[in-house]
């Protein structure tokens, strides 16, 4: 077999492989007694029909039989020939293929990145110390409370704190909105609309302007569209409503005691708190623990440059994107809102998947040199516990798993978690209290 290389830039090679008439027609012969050995034609017992009579038969089945594993089998055999690492399965022109001739062909290769692994064992990375305040546990008491929420209808002026059921209209510049944006059609009308009378609510600047209104009552508001405004085409304009309050309701919250914990499945509300506490310090933890590993990733990465195959680079960036579109959209963010920020997320989600591309190659590569393996009951099991999240029989989910290829992305799942794994019990890893957030300004 000969094979010639030429170097088409980063990460990327043409491999031009000839593999010779007599190899070719080696594989026509045994593909072909495959063939006459099993099929079945009138008149003749399995086994037994002519060789002439079979190729004319099934030449086509032959000839498509021959080329999927010469092939496949001839480009291996190249790289493993040339020590080249491809990054996926290449792009493969046909030149010349047949009965009695040479096997050509040329293939366009995406090559893994070559580098030296840096140092990867006792990297120096921080652990923010988890500490759960009687604090902390209030603020989800609190949480738990708002769950519990009741209203109640009041006769008295709205105050800050109170749901404000309410009709409008909106106009800008004396148009409806929907004139000026389309798709802003909840902000142009609507009735028995439910407004909690907090600053930062609704449309910065309408709610405090409720205030003090008795049910029946109507009054016209006027708001200043902020520059983050959801709708890009209202932002620095003027909008003035026309606000009836059909109802004022007051919030009730319940009393934090026994009762209220048992309400959630406690005991007491001593053991509600202790919980709480528990699941707030395991929340914790598991954040601190990912903090610590992709610390861990970044430090790597930051120790070493290589060039990344445009192609996986490319649908990784496809695939964040469409993370960011989907969450944007849950977010209730209107579509023409995200189409506007097309090119932003897609140098963002770019970053990003150059990011993720080049850890998963530092990562790959420390597992080869490692010996790290993923078996084939880790995956099992891997799947087993996705089956009980999704509440789904397990063959079921493995059909589907199938049908989107989905197998070799569960494999690099848990490769990647065993070397993290073991980068993170290889670190120096130094605690240090916890950081606060910045005021708000």
């Amino acid at each position: 077999m000969n094979v010639t290389v030429e170097t088409l830039g980063p990460c990327k090679k043409l491999l031009r492989v000839e593999l010779d008439a007599a190899a070719v027609d080696a594989a026509f012969d045994s593909v072909t007694k495959e063939y006459q050995r099993h099929a079945q034609l009138p008149g003749f017992r399995p086994g037994k029909a002519p060789r002439d009579l079979i190729v004319k038969s099934f030449g086509p089945r032959i000839e498509e039989e021959v080329k999927k594993k010469l092939i496949p089998d001839s480009y291996q055999k190249a790289l493993d020939q040339e020590k080249i690492r491809a990054a996926v399965y290449p792009d493969i022109e046909e030149i010349q293929f047949g009965r009695g001739q040479p096997l050509q062909f040329a293939a366009t290769v995406e090559t893994q990145p070559e580098f030296e692994l840096p140092e990867y064992k006792g990297l120096h990375v921080k652990r923010e110390t988890v500490v759960i305040t009687d604090a902390d546990v209030d603020k989800a008491i609190g949480v738990l409370r708002e769950q519990r929420t009741d209203y109640k209808d009041v006769a008295r002026p709205l105050v800050a704190g109170d749901i404000a059921v309410v009709n409008y209209t909106g106009t800008v510049d004396g148009k409806p909105i929907t004139d000026t944006a389309p798709t802003a059609r909840g902000l142009t009308e609507q009735k028995a609309f439910w407004i909690r009378c907090e600053a930062g609510q609704f449309i910065p600047g309408f709610t405090e302007q409720l205030h003090g209104m008795n049910a029946g009552e109507k009054r016209t508001v006027t708001v200043d569209f902020p520059a983050d405004f959801v709708s890009a085409e209202l932002v620095g304009k003027k909008g003035v409503y026309e606000v009836e309050l059909a109802q004022v309701k007051e919030r009730v919250m319940p009393e934090v005691n026994d009762e209220f914990a048992k309400s959630f499945g406690a005991e007491s509300l001593e053991k509600l708190r202790a919980g709480i506490h528990q699941d707030l310090a395991n929340d914790r933890n598991d954040k601190a623990s990912r903090a610590v590993r992709d610390s861990l990733i970044q430090t790597l990465a930051s120790k070493v440059t290589f060039d990344l195959p445009e192609s996986i680079v490319l649908q990784t960036t496809r695939n964040v994107v469409y993370s960011i579109v989907q969450e944007n959209q849950q977010r209730g963010i209107p579509k023409e809102a995200i189409e506007q920020q097309k090119d932003a997320i897609f140098a963002n989600a770019n970053a990003s998947a150059k990011d993720r591309v080049k850890a998963m190659f530092l990562l790959n590569r420390i597992a080869e040199k490692e010996g790290v393996k993923v078996e084939q009951q880790e995956i099992l099991e891997r799947v087993q516990a996705m089956a009980q999240q999704y509440q789904m029989p397990i063959q079921k989910l493995i059909k589907q798993i199938e049908e989107r290829n989905g197998f070799g992305e569960i494999h690099e799942q848990i490769l990647v978690g065993k070397v993290l794994d073991f980068l993170q019990l290889q670190a120096n890893i130094k605690e240090v209290p916890a950081s606060t957030p910045a005021p708000a300004a």
